[in-house]
């Protein structure tokens, strides 16, 4: 078709129609945000929820409403998550909104402006500076195009195109114009084929602590829902009363659930995304805050991360006896004769202020000749690669470039001739060389530096020349910078597990090649992030467990980051690991506390489908426990600060603490039950007893789970003993309870209390005794 196109008159509006109704058009960019009902249903309809659904009708049947509380554990985790979610969302769909304008396509002869999706097969687009190429296409007519595709290939240098030459999408135009004919729209772009084989990619979630957490969920729900059944049928074919029945059942179905585990996860990394949101962090997945935290190896893509993106005149080196004003004076006289806006130009422009000089004819910078030059009343000047332009070039000046260009610098040489620039330049003489370099971000070094004081492996995966990624990472004091592999030289069935040991700069490297880098570190066992800007990034970052992408890059790779850099700026990253160290140690601390509800429940309900006895407790009963022995003071302590580095505390506190209070707990309900026999006492005087000792113990571990102890910790928990009390004292018959402070229960409940905690130290003792003898390595002593 693109034979038959005229770059003038473009197709007629009939003929795009007739491509459009045929299905050859461009298509919007559907990112990878899910649609807000998706999200809501994704966060509504879960096992967790059914189960809950299912008990809160049993309790609904009984009547007794107030039973219902536990509901709120339920719905709010589920607000908390999809409102994180949907703010994500918003905040990413305002970012692509920002992001996109009309295109300009000719039509009739006429130059129209069209939405991205009304481009068709065939369509002739006008693209000038600061436009993103939408399709995959050809230069029919060019005004020296430069063309950005680093966010395609990795390589920031800027890449001339003339008649015939493909433009890719997702290419950014420098400088100069083009008309080009659209090849390829829809879904056969490469941006859009990347995107697909992204989105073939399906990632889960690499929180070890939600996993741990999900995992005990998920094997309890296989475990209660048959134990429920087997309780409530047990109860009534023993005569129980059918409410009691159900208000037991459903007592020991919710307790055997930490639903207030999932809540205090999902609410602490709620109130962390916001704090991120305030240092310019969106995090897109509550869980990568936890991930980001378990970090040991992070794979940086030199672009936006280490460097800006832009360039920086750093100098000119004068030779032949010229001064460096001189040179200076030359070279703005040189770029401010063309309205250029690549790279090169912008950098020394903000460096050089406009000298003024009266240019006769300029001559700009063409892929056959290699350089610009100008015809100035002082002289003719042109710029461009010394390897091109000098004739004859000396052993000194091949050395300095060589040096300075193994440094990082991209070196270009300033010539004058004394011929017209039409003709041969075989008398140019060299005035000097041009150093510049890639602008280094301000807290780059700093960032990088306390990463790797904080344990995390550094390295660097690049489209770049690997040497000239060499020396960048070495100016920012990455180490083992000089390590480096050029992947061009690197075959296909090599073996990357072994390469990702032996270097850190990885240069020339395609798409699917950083892919498999990181996959390698991840099979030698590291848990790896990857930042980056462009298309070429998406694989290795869906790829990677955590990905982070800079704001200023491409709407794909921020679709699919775990976190987006609001400024585009990596030293926010440090905000994002202190936050995960936190939620990580503080959730860590307290989790054992949730699990003794758990295994006290199990055992119970075990128990109790043998007895004779109704299930201990209703639903309500629980309530003080829940809430102001273990939800309130959890949540407190888990906003606290805490930013040491990560330990495997998660199931050594399980087994320390939260094993020996749940032996503790049933044994006393067990007593409970004969006490209450022989003193007659009815369910809710024996319920009021257990529920009293089972808060003392609960206290207890509560004091052990958070050591180290300080002020803000203790002015924490001993107001929720306080509070525990008081709901005895003044309001037991809010949560189904009886006075404990009269006879005939006062002297079994204070006996019971006064003995419980000498009794769960005993037993502590006893447990941990027995597990350090069964695996001394794993259970250590120290709490």
């Amino acid at each position: 078709m693109q034979s038959r196109i005229d770059s003038q008159k473009g197709l007629t509006t009939k003929q795009a129609k007739r491509l459009y109704d045929q299905g050859l058009h461009n298509t919007k960019r559907k990112g990878f945000t899910k649609t807000i009902p998706q999200i809501l249903q994704g966060n509504a309809f879960t096992l967790f929820n059914f189960i809950n659904i299912v008990l809160a009708a049993m309790v609904f049947y009984t009547g007794d409403y107030k039973n219902l509380l536990f509901l709120v554990i339920a719905v709010s985790n589920t607000i908390i998550g999809s409102i994180q979610e949907i703010r994500s969302k918003r905040q990413l769909d305002k970012m692509a909104i920002l992001s996109q304008g009309l295109i300009r396509v000719v039509r009739d002869g006429q130059i129209k402006e069209v939405e991205d999706d009304h481009i068709v097969l065939g369509d002739v687009l006008l693209i000038g500076h600061g436009d993103q190429i939408p399709i995959d296409g050809k230069v029919l007519t060019s005004d020296s195009l430069q063309v950005d595709e680093s966010q395609i290939t990795g390589e920031t240098n800027s890449i001339e195109k003339n008649h015939g030459d493909s433009v890719t999408s997702g290419s950014v135009v420098l400088s100069g114009s083009a008309r080009i004919v659209a090849t390829e729209v829809g879904e056969d772009t490469f941006v859009n084929r990347m995107e697909f084989e992204v989105s073939r990619t399906k990632k889960d979630s690499d929180s070890k602590m939600l996993k741990t957490i999900n995992k005990i969920i998920k094997w309890l729900t296989f475990v209660i829902v048959p134990l429920g059944a087997l309780l409530l049928y047990t109860k009534i074919m023993r005569g129980d009363d059918i409410d009691q029945a159900m208000l037991g059942t459903v007592a020991a179905m919710i307790g055997m659930i930490p639903e207030g585990l999932v809540l205090l996860s999902s609410v602490t990394l709620a109130v962390s995304a916001a704090k991120l949101a305030r240092h310019k962090v969106l995090v897109r997945e509550l869980p990568a805050i936890e991930t980001l935290a378990r970090v040991d190896t992070i794979c940086l893509d030199k672009t936006g991360t280490i460097t800006s993106g832009k360039l920086k005149f750093e100098d000119v080196l004068p030779f032949n006896n010229h001064s460096k004003d001189e040179l200076k004076h030359v070279l703005g006289s040189l770029v401010y004769a063309f309205e250029d806006d690549n790279e090169t130009s912008s950098a020394i422009k903000q460096a050089i202020a406009n000298p003024n000089v009266n240019v006769v004819k300029s001559f700009p910078f063409s892929s056959d000749k290699k350089w610009s030059g100008v015809d100035t009343d002082e002289g003719n000047f042109i710029m461009g690669a010394p390897q091109f332009i000098i004739e004859n070039m000396s052993q000194e000046v091949s050395d300095t470039i060589s040096d300075y260009a193994n440094q990082g610098y991209r070196v270009l040489a300033l010539l004058q001739s004394h011929k017209d620039l039409t003709e041969d330049l075989d008398d140019a003489e060299l005035l000097g060389l041009i150093l510049i370099s890639d602008e280094i971000r301000p807290d780059a070094k700093s960032t990088l530096q306390y990463f790797v004081e904080q344990g995390v492996s550094l390295k660097v995966i690049s489209g770049d020349d690997p040497k000239t990624v060499s020396a960048i990472a070495k100016r920012v004091g990455l180490k083992d910078s000089d390590k480096i592999l050029d992947m061009t030289e690197v075959p296909f069935d090599a073996d990357y597990q072994e390469l990702v040991k032996d270097n850190a700069v990885f240069g020339r490297v395609t798409p699917q090649q950083k892919k498999r880098l990181i996959r390698s570190y991840q099979l030698n066992g590291n848990t790896v992030a990857m930042t980056g800007d462009g298309v070429n990034d998406m694989l290795a970052m869906k790829q990677a467990n955590c990905g982070i992408a800079m704001a200023s890059g491409s709407e794909s790779t921020k679709g699919i980051a775990d976190f987006v850099l609001i400024n585009s700026n990596f030293s926010a990253m440090i905000d994002v690991l202190a936050e995960g160290r936190r939620v990580i140690n503080n959730i860590g601390s307290v989790a054992s506390l949730y699990l003794i509800k758990t295994m006290f429940s199990l055992s119970l309900t075990i128990l109790f489908m043998f007895s004779i006895h109704s299930y201990p407790f209703q639903p309500i009963q629980l309530t003080p426990i829940n809430t102001f022995m273990v939800g309130l003071p959890s949540f407190l302590l888990a906003l606290a600060p805490n930013y040491q580095r990560v330990t495997n505390q998660f199931s050594t506190k399980i087994y320390n603490i939260a094993l020996p209070a749940a032996m503790t707990i049933v044994g006393y309900v067990v007593l409970i039950i004969y006490i209450g026999k022989a003193f007659h006492f009815n369910f809710v005087q024996r319920a009021t007893i257990s529920v009293l000792v089972t808060g003392f113990i609960y206290w207890i571990a509560l004091f052990k789970a958070s050591r180290p102890l300080n002020k803000v910790k203790l002015s924490i928990i001993v107001p929720s003993i306080v509070i525990f009390a008081a709901i005895f004292l003044f309001f037991p018959s809010v949560f189904s309870l009886v006075d404990v402070f009269k006879m005939p229960i006062f002297i079994p409940a204070a006996l019971v209390v006064v003995t419980a905690v000498p009794v769960f130290i005993v037993m502590s003792s006893v447990v941990r005794r027995i597990l350090i003898k069964i695996n001394p390595e794993k259970f250590d002593d120290s709490i």
